[in-house]
């Protein structure tokens, strides 16, 4: 089975998967993809819309119903909450608006703002707005990306699925870094 067959079987599911997550690596790689034939860029870019938009409304309301659980169980969640609660209270909406973009926050940013006084409404709207923009950027980078891949290499045939694999590997990596420093903290 070759990786292309691999992506166009899986690539939707891996879109969906990762943009309910921290998902702008494999959204870049989903860009490349469609780039190339592999997945179609208006199907990535809506998938990783309805998969990041409720990924955050998931993450709000678990926040709204059981942060104060959360903050007590795990102590690092309330460490990096903080510093969101109080750019909530300075900068609302840009921050509901923002916060799939900014590294770190990506996953606790919505719980904090579930915990505050932010209404259900307000953040529903702004998390579309974000999710669509946040969506067809990143998927956008990916698939220039993979265009600059295309002129600087004149015979990409050869090198795709090498490019594809190593792009993949350098995301495992960097997962698996992030999740031995969180369990290590």
């Amino acid at each position: 089975m070759s990786l292309a067959h691999l992506v166009t079987e899986y690539g939707y599911g891996a879109v969906l998967v990762g943009s309910l997550l921290e998902g702008e690596t494999v959204l870049l790689l989903a860009g490349m993809a469609s780039h190339h034939g592999y997945l179609s860029f208006p199907l990535v870019v809506a998938i990783a819309f309805c998969g990041g938009t409720l990924g955050d409304q998931l993450l709000f309301h678990m926040g709204r119903r059981h942060g104060a659980a959360m903050l007590r169980q795990f102590p690092t969640l309330a460490v990096r909450s903080e510093p969101v609660a109080r750019l909530i209270r300075r900068h609302q909406n840009w921050l509901i608006f923002g916060v799939r973009f900014m590294y770190g926050l990506r996953l606790v940013g919505p719980v904090a703002i579930g915990m505050s006084e932010v209404s259900a409404m307000r953040f529903a709207v702004l998390n579309l707005i974000g999710a669509a923009v946040w969506a067809l950027l990143v998927t956008g980078v990916g698939y220039l990306f993979g265009q600059t891949l295309s002129w600087l290499i004149a015979d990409l045939g050869r090198y795709e699925a090498l490019a594809l694999l190593a792009a993949a590997a350098v995301a495992g990596v960097v997962l698996a870094v992030r999740w031995l420093k969180a369990r290590r903290n």
